[in-house]
């Protein structure tokens, strides 16, 4: 090759089109910065977290919310896959739950009523004359003490000590929830509390995923869930007691399946008492250890998650009712569908039933609980 062949050669290389995804090239940490004022006057503080990779997740202390969860699709752009409102002002007059610490008690629990050492406990009915998700004033409505954690993975620590009595629960609860976002990607999430007296415990994270990057809602998703039971629900979605095996229903999850496959199919009764899924499935794996409970594929993005935890089961829920009235901080209305809630638990209404795995905490223990979504392309 010439010299001008070289030259021309050279030129045109520079000007096609780069088929490579961009590389990263930022240095991890944390960052804090004022979001917002409480009633009380208070600060709450939004914290920013970013890895080698690129990856970028935004918390606040006020509920614990993940804000913004930004990730690189297929051709390597970052775009933001959790739901969330612009202000901090929008944040204070309530969400759907986009992305909080949920607790007490994640889930429902019937009549706000449960039995604990022969006594009977009564919560705030905040739900049909249910109890569901700590209250009405529950941990995605307090402002955190909140820690960051510089390094190569960067984390905060969140702690609230809840007082004896508050949302009818018993005992001065200690709490701590640890964020670290990790070198792979992963947004990873530890759970610890204590207790003075016993009482019930089931903490979880609220977020709304959608791996679309805010473009589509999340029918065309592809999940997997390895679970090989779900609970059945009565009309008002508390469950009924039965644990019902997935094999031959539209809960069947085993393999890889759209979302969008057998949401609507109103022949079976448990999707008409959901308006879709929102339902809680039981994992094949009921072990403590950190376990693959789930994936979800998002094939025009190539966005992949795989969610990991020491739970014994997940609720999915499929943003049933939300209805185009909320916008993001990308100006999109949140239409039903717009999302997907992956929330690891311990089974909705266990204190009203035996057969169900306790979560009962007594002075002495240590509730422990991990949860891992990790983010990748395919």
């Amino acid at each position: 090759m010439n010299l001008i062949s070289l030259f021309l050669f050279a030129a045109g290389s520079l000007l096609a089109p780069s088929t490579q995804k961009p590389v990263p090239n930022q240095k991890a940490g944390i960052e804090k910065e004022v979001f917002g004022q409480m009633p009380d006057g208070r600060d709450a503080h939004l914290f920013t977290l970013r890895n080698a990779a690129g990856m970028e997740v935004k918390l606040t202390n006020y509920g614990g919310y993940i804000v913004s969860c930004s990730v690189p699709d297929k051709a390597g752009k970052q775009e933001n896959v959790t739901l969330g409102v612009p202000t901090f002002a929008d944040y204070l007059k309530g969400t759907p739950s986009f992305g909080p610490i949920i607790g007490r008690f994640g889930n429902r629990i019937a009549g706000g009523k449960f039995l604990l050492d022969g006594k009977e406990y009564t919560l705030a009915a905040n739900s049909n004359g249910n109890h569901i998700h700590g209250g009405r004033v529950g941990f995605d409505k307090k402002l955190w003490d909140a820690t960051p954690v510089n390094g190569p993975e960067p984390a905060l620590k969140l702690h609230y000590t809840s007082p004896d009595g508050e949302e009818g629960y018993p005992g001065t609860l200690s709490v701590d929830v640890v964020y670290t976002l990790q070198k792979d990607n992963a947004l990873r999430i530890d759970y610890k509390a204590t207790t003075d007296k016993p009482t019930v415990l089931n903490l979880t994270n609220h977020a709304y995923f959608n791996l679309s990057g805010m473009k589509r809602d999340v029918l065309n998703n592809v999940v997997m869930i390895k679970a090989d039971k779900f609970l059945p629900t009565s009309k008002a979605q508390i469950p009924t007691g039965e644990i019902r095996p997935v094999a031959g229903t539209v809960f069947d999850f085993r393999t890889p399946t759209e979302v969008g496959k057998r949401i609507n199919d109103t022949t079976e009764t448990q999707i008409r008492y959901g308006s879709g899924y929102d339902h809680c499935w039981v994992f094949t794996d009921q072990s403590k250890k950190l376990k693959l409970g789930a994936t979800v594929y998002e094939p025009e993005s190539g966005r992949f998650m795989e969610m990991f935890t020491t739970e014994p089961a997940v609720q999915l829920y499929t943003a049933n009712h939300l209805n185009g009235k909320l916008q993001g901080k990308e100006g999109v209305l949140f239409t039903r569908r717009f999302g997907l809630c992956l929330e690891t638990e311990h089974f909705p209404d266990s204190p009203n039933h035996p057969n169900f795995p306790t979560t009962t905490l007594r002075p002495g223990e240590a509730y422990q609980s991990t949860t891992v979504y990790k983010f990748s392309v395919k």
